[in-house]
C-alpha cells in the first residue's frame, strides 16, 4: 500500500518500504507540476516512487531533479533506476559522490565491506551507474531552481564527507538526511518525537557533526525532514539532545579505546544501555523488546562506526 504524507508548501515524503514501514522517506517537492525527488532508498524504490508521482497527476516526465543528501546506498541505491526512469532529469550530488554515481563499484565494494556481500546483495542490488553528464557536481551554496522556486545545497559534512542539506526557503524546510539524526514515529511519545545520531561507518566526524546541528539550529528551520523518517518540528529541542547523545556516544567510545579484540561489541553494550536511559528519559511506550527491534540495525551500525571512528580519528 502507498502511504504518502501531504505537508504544506508542496512537500510530500514517500514512505520506500525500505526493509519494514517507516523507515526511510523520499521526499518530493512540488512547484508548478515540476518535481525534484530528495534521497531514493533502494534500487526497489522506483514503482512506488512512479506511483506516487501518477497519484499527484504528475508523469516521470515532470521530474526535474533527483538530489541525493549523501551516496549511503540507504539514500542513493535507487539514483541509477530512477535516473533511467525520469530521463529528463538531473542528479544533485555532492563533488565527492559525484564520481561514485557514474561509476558506483568502489562504492559498493565498500557498501559490501560493511554490510557482508551477501547482505549488501540483498539489500542493493546492483547499483545502477548514472551518465556523467546528467550529474550536477554540487558544493556548498550550489542553488538550483524548481519552476522558479530556488532550493539551495549546504554542505554538511559529520555523518558523510559527501553529505549535503538542502534548504528551501519557500516553506522555511530543511532537508538533512542523515545529519540530524533519525527519529522513528513508534517512539514518538504524545506526538512527540525524539531523536538520535547515527555514527554509522566510515566518516563519522564528531566535531562537523557538532558545526553542522549547530548550523542547522542557527537558521531556525520551521522544520527538518529526516529520511529516517519524515518531518519533525521542535527542531530547537531535538538538537540540544543531539548534542548530547553524539556525546554519549563518543564517550562511550573513548571508554572502550582500549578493548581489542572485544572494543566493537563492548561498544554495542555501552550503546543499549545508552538506549535504556533514553528510554525512561523520553517515556518511550514500546516494550523494551520492542523499541530494541526499531533501532538494533541502527545501533549496530552506530557500534561499529564508532569502532572505525577510534581507529581513524
Amino acid at each position: 500500500m502507498l502511504e504518502l504524507l501531504r505537508y504544506d508548501h508542496g512537500i510530500y515524503a514517500l514512505d520506500s518500504g525500505y526493509l519494514r514501514p517507516q523507515l526511510a522517506a523520499i521526499h518530493l517537492i512540488v512547484e508548478q507540476g515540476r518535481v525534484v525527488i530528495i534521497d531514493t532508498a533502494s534500487y526497489t524504490s522506483h514503482a512506488r516512487v512512479v506511483d506516487a508521482l501518477h497519484v499527484l497527476g504528475l508523469t516521470p516526465a515532470s521530474v526535474d531533479y533527483v538530489f541525493l543528501t549523501h551516496i549511503h546506498l540507504d539514500h542513493a541505491g535507487g539514483a541509477g533506476v530512477l535516473m533511467q526512469a525520469f530521463p529528463d532529469a538531473r542528479l544533485v550530488v555532492h563533488p565527492r559522490g559525484a564520481a561514485h554515481m557514474a561509476d558506483p563499484t568502489k562504492l559498493f565494494a565498500a557498501v559490501r565491506a560493511v554490510y557482508g556481500a551477501e547482505e549488501a546483495d540483498r539489500l542493493y542490488g546492483q547499483p545502477t551507474p548514472v551518465p556523467a553528464d546528467r550529474i550536477i557536481a554540487a558544493g556548498e551554496g550550489f542553488t538550483f531552481e524548481l519552476a522558479g522556486r530556488p532550493l539551495v545545497c549546504w554542505d554538511t559534512p559529520g555523518h558523510a564527507r559527501h553529505h549535503l542539506c538542502l534548504w528551501d526557503p519557500r516553506s522555511g524546510g530543511l532537508f538533512t538526511g542523515d545529519i540530524f539524526g533519525l527519529s522513528f514515529r513508534e517512539l514518538d511519545v504524545a506526538g512527540r518525537p525524539s531523536i538520535l545520531p547515527t555514527t554509522t561507518p566510515t566518516q563519522f566526524d564528531p566535531a562537523a557533526m557538532h558545526h553542522s546541528v549547530n548550523r542547522i539550529l542557527r537558521q531556525q528551520p520551521a522544520a527538518v525532514y529526516l529520511t529516517h523518517f519524515a518531518r519533525v518540528d521542535e527542531v530547537q529541542r531535538l538538537g540540544g539532545d543531539l548534542h548530547r547523545l553524539i556525546d554519549a556516544h563518543v564517550a562511550i567510545a573513548e571508554r572502550e579505546r582500549d578493548a581489542d579484540p572485544d572494543r566493537e561489541a563492548r561498544i554495542l553494550t555501552g550503546l543499549w544501555a545508552l538506549m535504556d536511559a533514553e528510554a525512561e528519559r523520553q517515556g518511550w511506550r514500546l516494550g523494551r523488546e520492542q523499541w530494541r527491534e526499531v533501532l538494533r540495525a541502527d545501533i549496530e551500525l552506530n557500534a561499529q562506526g564508532l569502532h572505525h571512528w577510534l581507529d581513524h580519528a
